[in-house]
């Protein structure tokens, strides 16, 4: 209840913010259900339904990471005095965060179950009802129990996940203390080139995969799909390392006042904006390299599943970007207000944030069109 009404009484952004994740959660959960209905009425066809339920991991992952990055945003999960007299500590405003965000995934499960019995048909005496009865199977009698059970991972893991990354942290550092530097990269670096490396091997395989991919490819997709995983989390993994080393480059060579800032902002925001600046540049990366392979034209192999599973994964990811942005800035606004009142001008300030922007763009761009073009070479022979 408590949670509930910190929720009502939040501020209209912050209401919007959960409201996008009840939306990124009703997708998820209508691919999930389209999946079910697909093995019912394709009961032979084992391996394609697999094929399209792994498909759902995908944007059921992006959007338990908006989730956690929305719950990170939450005014209502930041520790104050006022709370903690009243027995509201770090650890409980953290649960507190965790059920909200569950109340939001739960919210929009239950949307997507209305919205897929209602293009079923099942929900009659409305217009349009039933519009999707050949796609949904609406001739297969649905079990419940099951629609029910994929419908609970998404409020349940982003819920879990919310709590973990909000849980109060002992540490010994002192308060004045640098962020630790991300230790990432070379790992990052390691798992783009297994990725890249087990791509070209496994695209001279031989066909018999499990795991067919769309269009002509004789190779061996289940070895393809993996090493374009491995090389996704690579990026995701070396984001945090390669932000770090562009603030250390901007405050290199005699750096003046804006240069002297940004490059700061930049090493102590590193973790913060540089893993979702990651997982941005490997899915642009993906769909660069899909265009590229496909002509233009990538194919459609799930139906409709691929056209909303990928809006979902771009506009979480997008999104889970913008969020961490805020959260920066949220974070460093005393400092910014130390700096206002030693009289930095705003011109300064405005300055060091438009030369952030380039910065990673120079950085990260080149660097998704490199993994993009390497990555699709094997895919077009």
């Amino acid at each position: 209840m408590l949670a509930l009404r910190l929720a009502l009484g939040s501020h209209p952004l912050v209401l919007l913010r959960r409201l996008m994740v009840a939306a990124a959660s009703a997708g998820v959960g209508f691919l999930l259900l389209c999946t079910l209905t697909y093995a019912l009425s394709h009961p032979d066809e084992s391996g394609t339904s697999g094929l399209r339920l792994l498909w759902c991991l995908i944007p059921l992952a992006a959007t338990v990471q908006f989730a956690v990055a929305v719950a990170r945003t939450d005014p209502s999960a930041r520790p104050r005095s006022g709370l903690s007299a009243v027995g509201l500590g770090p650890a409980r405003l953290a649960a507190l965060s965790a059920v909200s965000t569950a109340v939001s995934g739960t919210l929009g499960s239950m949307v997507a179950l209305l919205v897929f019995l209602y293009l079923r048909g099942d929900l009659t005496g409305l217009p349009f009802a039933g519009a999707a009865a050949e796609l949904l199977a609406a001739g297969e009698p649905l079990p419940l129990a099951a629609a029910l059970t994929l419908l609970t991972p998404v409020p349940l893991l982003a819920s879990v996940a919310a709590a973990l990354a909000l849980r109060p942290r002992r540490t010994t550092a002192p308060p004045d203390a640098p962020a630790p530097a991300p230790t990432g990269l070379p790992w990052g670096v390691a798992l783009m080139a297994a990725g890249l490396a087990a791509e070209t091997y496994a695209s001279r395989g031989g066909p018999g995969s499990p795991l067919p991919l769309p269009g002509e490819f004789d190779g061996n997709p289940a070895g393809v799909l993996t090493g374009w995983t491995l090389t996704a989390l690579g990026l995701a993994l070396a984001g945090p390392g390669i932000t770090r080393l562009c603030g250390r480059l901007l405050q290199s060579l005699r750096p003046g006042p804006t240069r002297l800032l940004a490059g700061r902002i930049l090493m102590e925001e590193s973790t913060r904006i540089g893993r979702p600046l990651g997982v941005v540049c490997a899915v642009a990366s993906g769909a660069i390299a899909a265009t590229s392979v496909y002509d233009g034209t990538p194919p459609d192999p799930l139906g409709p599943l691929t056209t909303l599973g990928a809006a979902l994964v771009m506009t979480c990811t997008t999104a889970t970007l913008l969020v961490s942005a805020l959260e920066s800035r949220q974070s460093r606004a005393p400092t910014t207000a130390a700096l206002r009142h030693l009289g930095t001008p705003a011109v300064t300030l405005r300055s060091a944030a438009a030369l952030r922007a380039a910065t990673l763009l120079a950085a990260f761009a080149p660097l998704t069109w490199a993994v993009a073009a390497v990555a699709a070479v094997p895919l077009s022979r």
